[in-house]
């Protein structure tokens, strides 16, 4: 591993943050075992990351009729389609470990139209890059494929408003030029019985 730094913007350390969001990014670091550097580059903008991560929750952690897998796939294929290495490779990690499946999410961040999906995951990522990488062209087309598919308007929402979020995201990781945390890299790899 290089010396490279993870951001061309500084970063802080998770003592370094309010005590409010040293609570937040501290469970998550507790979680994964390390500080995931997306809150060490928003961090040195606390107001900019305590946005982020409210709206991060209110579409990944509340309930809601996408599954949290289904959820991460919106992220990696828009993360994909706007070549976002940081978001494809933690999310492909989160991607691998809640579907269980440890190939899915490098083929649907490195080659989305050529994985193989069911008709459900198929919609979910067909929306999700049609949002990606074309919103002004969506149509009534794309929802009523989406809703052929099964998708109800509550999870097309959900498809879009994750879509937008991590789009944005994708956008400050580029700004950043930040670097994914080497221990996403291996995570979920071993398929599990």
């Amino acid at each position: 591993m290089t010396d490279e730094p993870i951001s061309r913007f500084p970063v802080v350390e998770l003592d370094d943050l309010p005590d409010d969001l040293r609570e937040r990014v501290g469970a998550i670091a507790e979680r994964s075992g390390f500080v995931p550097n997306i809150f060490r580059a928003l961090g040195h903008r606390p107001l900019e990351l305590r946005a982020f991560l409210d709206y991060h929750d209110a579409l990944m952690e509340r309930e809601s009729p996408l599954s949290k897998a289904e959820r991460e796939l919106v992220i990696v294929a828009t993360s994909g389609a706007n070549h976002c290495t940081y978001c494809v490779v933690a999310h492909g990690a989160i991607l691998r470990i809640r579907s269980k499946e440890p190939e899915l999410a490098d083929h649907v961040g490195i080659n989305p139209y050529g994985a193989a999906l069911d008709p459900r995951r198929r919609a979910i990522v067909d929306l999700a890059l049609s949002l990606a990488l074309d919103s002004a062209s969506l149509s009534e087309d794309d929802l009523d494929a989406a809703r052929d598919a099964g998708l109800t308007d509550e999870e097309i929402w959900d498809v879009g408003a994750i879509t937008a979020l991590f789009a944005m995201s994708n956008r400050l990781a580029h700004l950043t030029a930040l670097k994914p945390n080497p221990e996403f890299f291996g995570m979920g790899r071993q398929a599990r019985g």
